[in-house]
């Protein structure tokens, strides 16, 4: 049986994608260790990652090929607006967390959201689709783990169970999905650069995700 993009994409990927889930952040979070602190810094840091997500789901809605994928990428782009960014902004107010008191320009935080914005502006709606696989297949991953977890933190658990909701999962398979069917008529050299931007991606997400430990007290 031919190999599919995905499952070339996972296997050529396999030991960065590993080194994601085992990031000392997802084990903390498993453990029912990670701070309060370390929380609060997490969500100041995603909450500006999925505002630049907005920005390239649009880039893919723009050049997405048929009006089917450009309905999905806009029910999409709907959900991050309605749905995650209304999560953080009840959050923020719950926690009385002043969003102006976290440095959301730390470098891995920087580097994390302005690569992925990178590869939308210069890539095509593949290469979006590639970087944007990634980051919500590892998330969609880790989450399905921690959601049988007790995760003492209630914010936290609703965080995570967005991650495993079947919106959530239909997003990721979708993105599945569509690598694999224009997989089939790309050439070795797109495939290979599919693969490379995800990547990219995902040594960007393991970055990202040692920024919430910059500078937090160790208990």
């Amino acid at each position: 049986m031919t190999e599919t993009l995905s499952e070339k994409i996972l296997r050529e990927n396999d030991a960065v994608l590993s080194d994601m889930l085992r990031h000392r952040f997802i084990a903390d979070i498993k453990h029912d260790k990670l701070t309060k602190e370390g929380f609060e810094r997490y969500l100041v840091y995603e909450a500006a990652f999925v505002d630049t997500a907005i920005s390239i789901f649009a880039y893919a809605a723009a050049t997405a090929p048929r009006i089917d994928q450009k309905r999905w990428l806009i029910s999409v782009l709907d959900a991050l607006a309605n749905d995650q960014i209304a999560y953080f902004e009840r959050t923020f107010s719950m926690r009385q967390i002043d969003v102006s008191q976290f440095d959301a320009k730390l470098p891995q935080v920087t580097a994390f959201c302005e690569g992925m914005l990178s590869i939308a502006r210069k890539g095509g709606f593949l290469d979006v689709l590639a970087a944007m696989f990634a980051a919500e297949w590892m998330y969609w991953t880790w989450s399905k783990d921690a959601a049988g977890c007790d995760i003492s933190d209630p914010l936290l658990k609703e965080w995570i169970n967005m991650h495993v909701d079947q919106t959530f999962a239909d997003q990721a398979l979708w993105l599945k999905t569509q690598l694999d069917e224009a997989g089939e008529a790309l050439g070795a050299e797109d495939r290979d650069r599919l693969s490379e931007i995800f990547g990219q991606a995902m040594r960007l997400e393991i970055d990202f995700h040692d920024a919430p430990y910059m500078g937090v007290r160790e208990s």
